[in-house]
């Protein structure tokens, strides 16, 4: 099982360092986060705690994931980079595919896509985009960008985007692999049958399992349940060797952690205290691997 650090509120300027101390130390990747504002009311809940609130505030720290990767790309040589999760509801899938090109190569395909929805509705609107069907757009998004970015001269004539032949160069190298986020049927369904992962939000370990079944079975259902698939949790009850060995064996590939909570450094903690508590992480995880059940 590899393991990913989240840099979510994180301030900007330790990011660089982080990037560097995570290759350093044998993390496989680094997640980022999205959120392009925050609004004083929102007019719905959020999706992932218990009572729908934002455990954030208006003053705290977000960068656009594009821009962090490129920036942590440029210090690192074999750190991995991926969007945990991109919103794509509220964006333009060309612009889009040109940003995600750009990243694919400038960091050497060493990005993945990650992708959902979005929770906002102020998100949408106040981006000029409607709430309305936001399910079905993002599927022509995903389908869109993924076309871009194979190469070459291409049209588009779908429901929600309409266009005829253009290319963006360069297209990269090699594939981007999209992962797809969220925890709904419908999003589940959508990671079966166009992604190459799937991340979540935070879970326990019983939903983990119980999501993991179904992927497979909807894998199955589509027919790709031997093509290669990443499952990126982010898990609130499995901790310790014998926990990320219950993930592992469960069917996580990649668990996601921020090693400086479990030592009481805060989100803005100083970052030599976030490196220590990665380098004790990786001595303790990283240098003897934790490897599946057969």
């Amino acid at each position: 099982m590899k393991f990913t650090v989240g840099i979510a509120l994180s301030p900007l300027e330790q990011l660089p360092a982080l990037a560097k101390t995570a290759e350093e130390v044998g993390f496989a990747s680094i997640a980022l986060p999205d959120s392009l504002f925050y609004m004083e009311s929102a007019a719905a809940k959020y999706p992932y705690t218990a009572d729908g609130s934002r455990f954030w505030g208006a003053d705290t720290p977000w960068v656009d994931p594009l821009i962090a990767t490129a920036a942590m790309a440029a210090v690192t040589t074999t750190l991995r980079f991926y969007t945990n999760v991109l919103k794509l509801g509220s964006r333009n899938p060309l612009l889009l595919a040109r940003q995600v090109g750009s990243v694919a190569n400038l960091s050497g395909n060493r990005f993945g896509f990650g992708v959902g929805i979005g929770w906002a509705p102020e998100e949408f609107e106040w981006c000029g985009v409607p709430y309305a069907r936001r399910g079905a757009r993002v599927d022509e998004m995903i389908e869109v960008i993924k076309l871009v970015l194979a190469g070459g001269m291409v049209e588009y004539h779908g429901e929600f985007f309409d266009f005829d032949k253009l290319q963006i160069s360069p297209a990269p190298s090699q594939p981007v692999p999209f992962y797809v986020g969220g925890h709904t049927a419908v999003a589940l369904r959508r990671a079966a049958k166009v992604g190459d992962g799937w991340a979540s939000a935070m879970m326990t370990y019983d939903e983990l399992v119980t999501t993991i079944g179904t992927l497979r079975e909807l894998r199955a259902e589509y027919d790709r349940a031997d093509d290669p698939f990443e499952i990126q949790a982010v898990c609130v009850d499995k901790f310790g060797r014998a926990g990320y060995q219950d993930l592992a064996d469960a069917g996580v590939t990649d668990a996601i952690t921020m090693p400086w909570l479990a030592d009481g450094i805060g989100f803005d903690g100083p970052i030599e205290a976030k490196q220590e508590s990665m380098r004790k992480f990786a001595a303790e995880y990283i240098t003897d691997p934790i490897v599946a059940a057969s």
